[in-house]
């Protein structure tokens, strides 16, 4: 008999403020309290655990090709021992190409974003990739370019 496969990474009641303790190194634990608190501001609302180390902000419900559903997260990011991985929409590399270009040092991947550190990027820039992520999941900016 088949089972439907149960995801791994939903929201849990894990601390944020422990999760964020725990990070081994001085400079990526700032660098992490500081983007939740720039997520924060810019989502409106407040960080949560999904799984063991996503921290993400709002959720919204995602449906597959085949039907299958799904929550995540609207932003989130995880502290990683090489960099910090922000979660945005997917496609934002094709979606905000100028945005991108001001930020500053970064890799992409799908629908990821991976900074060594944070005063290295444009604070303005990132703030503008993650408030159009939010209007994008929320439906408010499915369109939009540049």
């Amino acid at each position: 008999m088949a089972t439907s496969k149960q995801p791994v990474t939903v929201p849990t009641d894990a601390s944020v403020d422990d999760f964020l303790a725990a990070v081994p190194d001085d400079r990526r634990r700032a660098d992490a309290e500081r983007l939740c608190a720039l997520l924060r501001e810019v989502t409106g609302e407040p960080p949560v655990m999904w799984g063991p180390s996503i921290v993400g902000f709002g959720a919204y419900r995602y449906t597959y090709g085949s039907g299958r559903t799904g929550d995540w997260p609207l932003v989130g990011f995880s502290p990683r021992k090489q960099q910090l991985v922000v979660y945005l929409v997917g496609g934002y590399e094709e979606r905000y190409p100028s945005v991108l270009a001001r930020l500053g040092p970064h890799k992409t991947g799908k629908g990821c974003l991976y900074l060594k550190r944070l005063d290295d990027v444009d604070e303005s820039a990132l703030r503008e990739l993650v408030d159009r992520t939010v209007r994008v999941h929320r439906g408010v900016d499915r369109a939009s370019q540049g």
